[in-house]
């Protein structure tokens, strides 16, 4: 059930459900946009309520969302997010090596149902995708190494997760810029670091993914 932490966001941008809309928000909710904007620039950099949860172990179950797609214009994004860590294989990542790439990051544990039933599909536009200019990177915010790997292993998994379960860096870094109040969330960034879609919870099949992630690679800047 949800986190009592976990209050729904308004979102920018179009969302998809299937295929392409967009919304028009009243002026009620575009008042707690703002308001939640400015709250942001208060905090700079402090721990999001989530992330504060997460960190002292409170935030133990899968957080529910409603699976809105949002997409963000290239002129409405923010700043690239600089990330990184240890995967589970006990390899160092530095989001700086993907320069230029469109990354696909997918936040997930193992506990959690919905991750194991979309791992299949994400796997599944990786391997769509591989040798297109495309990465995908896990961040698993709560196991350790060998829970990860036996994961993959199970679910046929072969990009890399960074364990974040120790210092939630990772998530910290993406908290900055882009709501991660959700387990599972897919985040496709452009080829500049910046989050140009958000999935909140588990994505619904490969084809919505897919054609995000072909959508951020025909962008020219």
């Amino acid at each position: 059930m949800p986190s009592a932490n976990w209050v729904p966001e308004p979102v920018e941008g179009s969302i998809r459900s299937g295929r392409p809309s967009r919304t028009r928000f009243p002026r009620r909710a575009l008042g707690v946009a703002l308001a939640a904007v400015f709250a942001v620039g208060l905090s700079a950099c402090a721990p999001d309520p989530v992330s504060e949860s997460f960190l002292s172990g409170d935030n133990t179950g899968y957080v529910a969302a409603d699976g809105a797609i949002v997409e963000i214009p290239e002129a409405e994004r923010g700043e690239p997010v600089d990330f990184g860590g240890v995967t589970e294989t006990g390899d160092t990542f530095d989001s700086a090596d993907l320069a230029g790439q469109v990354t696909v990051v997918n936040f997930w544990y193992a506990g959690c149902a919905p991750c194991r039933v979309e791992a299949a599909a994400l796997e599944s536009v990786w391997q769509e995708h591989e040798g297109d200019g495309v990465s995908f990177v896990g961040i698993n915010t709560r196991d350790q190494a060998d829970t990860a790997v036996a994961f993959a292993e199970e679910y046929g998994i072969t990009y890399p997760s960074l364990i974040d379960v120790d210092t939630a860096e990772a998530k910290l870094a993406f908290a900055e810029v882009t709501p991660i109040a959700a387990t599972p969330t897919t985040l496709v960034l452009d080829k500049q670091g910046r989050v140009a879609a958000r999935i909140i919870g588990p994505i619904d099949g490969t084809s919505i993914l897919s054609t995000l992630v072909k959508d951020a690679l025909a962008e020219t800047t």
